[in-house]
């Protein structure tokens, strides 16, 4: 189990400003020399005692960077006044003197900050482009790059903390099988994305459901095109799956349009009895007054521009016959109202399959991923609080619902419900939602 030594710290504080110190506080000697060197050993080795039950490699030198940089600035605040006072209480002091203990100082702390920088932007999955370019740029700048540092220090000794957390909760749980169900799990992604092997659309989700004994497949529909031809590409999909487990039903855990998709391919092309469960996440169910208006307000010339460019991008990319245009007419209000009229008479399909849904939202904007802190007010305006993309009111659907939020500022986005960004959110594990969602299937013996 993951166990923090905050003793290992404080030694090696004490070892690296002791190294410095010794260079100047003191006649220059091959003793001190020797002791210099010994003392920036120690504070070279000590990090790597920082804590036990770190699991994996990354996350162990991860570990041993993040000490470093947070033993640092404790270091500066005593070597930097000790030096100063040291230079009014030394009058025997000369400059040659002064000049090499600064100069062995600097060195010294510089190989200290660097090695730990350097080690934590090579390991770190958290610190994203942004924080690593902004630590670069706030680098040189007094005070603000003490603020950054204790910033990245921070989100990698969370990371770590967690990640091994997690790994050692898996290791427990791995008799129990807890996402092992009695029929395979197909997960059905939304609009203008495609399941990939080497870009999963459901991020670091999937690989965690599969240690704890899911048997996963993709719906793999179009990323751009309406319900019935996205739906008919998932009924094909299910087809394979129980062709290739011998199963006799799958169950579905579908985002945002792939909702849409998941219920028109149950009610409208005969697979009811093939499916044991639908679970929603994020779906816009009544539709998007947004997206509505957009495409009302929108000149015809942009709309077709748009269009064009991204079929011509997406059919490159693996969609037979992309459609951007109705892909998002079938988003809109009116679009979902008509698909769900014509749902309707149908819905006694559904008859003996779970359903249940799920919905999020962002408490701020700013809180959001590009593009969704730039959207999350036009939404807003239309459909009230949303997730960045989808109003509130429009995700309740099926026997069960079930609304995410956390506390602050932060909030639960679209992107978020998928791990799109592979971050760690405070409040919210993405991973361990998942894996209560399919825990609760094979609860219920699906």
């Amino acid at each position: 189990m993951f166990k923090q030594r905050p003793v290992i710290k404080i030694f090696d504080g004490i070892f690296i400003t002791a190294a410095c110190l010794s260079t100047f506080l003191y006649e220059f000697s091959y003793f001190f020399i020797a002791l210099t060197v010994v003392l920036t050993i120690l504070a070279f080795v000590f990090p790597g005692l920082y804590a036990s039950g770190i699991a994996g490699g990354r996350l162990k030198t991860c570990s041993y960077g993040t000490t470093i940089l947070s033993v640092f600035p404790y270091t500066l605040l005593v070597v930097v006044p000790a030096f100063i006072v040291s230079l009014f209480f030394n009058e025997d002091l000369g400059w040659p003197a002064i000049i090499t203990y600064a100069v062995v100082t600097i060195v010294l702390l510089n190989l200290f900050f660097w090695t730990g920088i350097i080690i934590v932007y090579l390991t770190s999955k958290q610190i994203g482009i942004s924080k690593r370019l902004l630590g670069i740029f706030c680098g040189m700048i007094p005070v603000a790059n003490l603020f950054v540092l204790s910033w990245i220090v921070k989100i990698s000794g969370r990371e770590v903390k967690d990640e091994s957390e997690r790994y050692w909760r898996n290791e427990a749980r791995i008799p129990d099988q807890i996402c092992k169900t009695k029929y395979p799990i197909l997960m059905v992604h939304g609009v203008f994305f495609r399941d990939s092997e080497h870009l999963n659309y459901w991020g670091r989700v999937p690989a965690e459901l599969i240690k704890n004994g899911a048997t996963i497949f993709y719906g793999g529909q179009e990323s751009a095109g309406n319900v019935p031809t996205c739906a008919l590409q998932i009924k094909k999909a299910i087809v394979k799956v129980i062709e290739a487990t011998g199963a006799e039903k799958v169950n579905i855990i579908a985002h945002s349009k792939g909702g849409l998709d998941s219920r028109y391919c149950i009610t409208m092309l005969g697979m009811a009895p093939y499916v044991a469960s639908l679970t929603t996440v994020n779906t816009p169910h009544r539709g998007c007054e947004f997206a509505e208006y957009l495409m009302n307000k929108a000149p015809e010339k942009l709309k077709n521009t748009v269009a064009a460019a991204y079929n011509r991008g997406a059919k490159a990319l693996g969609d037979t016959n992309p459609d951007f245009i109705s892909a998002v007419t079938d988003l809109t209000k009116d679009g979902v109202a008509r698909l769900n009229s014509e749902m309707a008479p149908m819905q006694s399909q559904f008859d003996g399959i779970y359903t249940q849904s799920f919905g999020s939202k962002l408490n701020h904007a700013t809180s959001g991923k590009f593009p969704l802190n730039m959207s999350y007010h036009f939404v807003k305006h239309f459909d009230g609080f949303n997730d960045g993309l989808v109003g509130e009111e429009s995700f309740q659907w099926g026997s069960e619902y079930h609304f995410l939020t956390n506390k602050g500022l932060r909030g639960i986005s679209h992107a978020d419900m998928i791990d799109l960004n592979r971050e760690n959110i405070d409040g919210f594990d993405i991973r361990e939602f998942y894996i209560n969602v399919v825990h609760g299937l094979k609860e219920r013996g699906l």
